[in-house]
Order: C-alpha cells, then structure tokens, then sequence
C-alpha cells in the first residue's frame, strides 16, 4: 500500500458536479493498492494514520495526532501511485491491484479506519472520475509505503 497524506482545513470530492465527501480539519488520504499487499499491510498503515503526530499541540509543535485533535479523514482511491514512470513518457500502473483485489482492500481500509479513528471516515468513490479540491495545512504531506516499514 502506498498513501499520501495530506494535513488540511478542508477537503472535498466532487462526481459529476456533486460534492460526494467534504470535511473540515483533518487529514486528506490518497491510497493506491497493489497485488501483494495484505491484512499486515493494512493494520500497520491504518495505525500510522490515526497515530501520526502532525499537528500542532499548544505551542506550536506538531505533537499531535488527527485522532487527538477529533479530525476527520477523507480516504480517495489513486491507483497512479504505483505508476512506473522509469522508462518512456507514459506511465505504466502494472504494478497497481485491479479492481477484484484492490476494491475490497480499500473497503477494508475505509472500515478499519473509521473504527480506528473513532467515527465515519468520508470517502470518494472507487473507480470514478473524482475532482478532489483541498486547503493543505502547513503544507504538511507525507507519502508512506507499506512496503518499506523500516524507513
């Protein structure tokens, strides 16, 4: 699993010219899935979510987590994340989960999340053309893979 994640005041997905998700502050979570991931890979991303001090305590020191602050998430599906982008000018996503691993994954992680977090995680929608508008906080962004836990 590879995340993007976003600190922000607000943040909102638009499908076909209608707000589906928006929230206030929070974090805004791009996710892409790939073939081999698993439960592991999903339990540990999740509990870095919840728990990834970013924000700022009373003296201005990011100490504290979205969770800590009562924040909101809203999780949109990206499987460019996993493009290859090495050889050519056109992106290759082979390394991205199809649809049949990827839309129950994010399910999952949409559940996981929510129940982690304490409260409804607001979503995209899988597979749809999303324009996704967000206020970054800081700006504050982190990308996160799975894959490389030790870093």
């Amino acid at each position: 699993m590879r995340i993007v994640i976003q600190r922000v005041s607000e943040a909102s997905v638009t499908i076909d010219g209608v707000i589906k998700s928006a929230i206030h502050q929070g974090l805004l979570t791009l996710v892409g899935f790939e073939a081999e991931d698993s439960q592991e890979d999903l339990d540990w991303i999740v509990k870095k979510i919840v728990q990834l001090r970013i924000f700022n305590d009373e003296q201005g020191v990011m100490n504290l987590s979205v969770k800590e602050i009562n924040g909101e998430i809203l999780v949109v599906s990206q499987f460019t994340l996993h493009a290859k982008t090495k050889k050519g000018n056109r992106p290759s996503y082979i390394g991205a989960a199809g649809p049949q691993l990827a839309i129950p994954l994010y399910n999952r992680f949409v559940e996981y999340l929510s129940e982690s977090l304490g409260k409804q995680v607001q979503t995209g929608e899988f597979g749809a053309h999303m324009v996704v508008q967000l206020i970054n906080d800081g700006p504050v962004t982190l990308i996160i893979d799975s894959k490389n836990k030790e870093l």
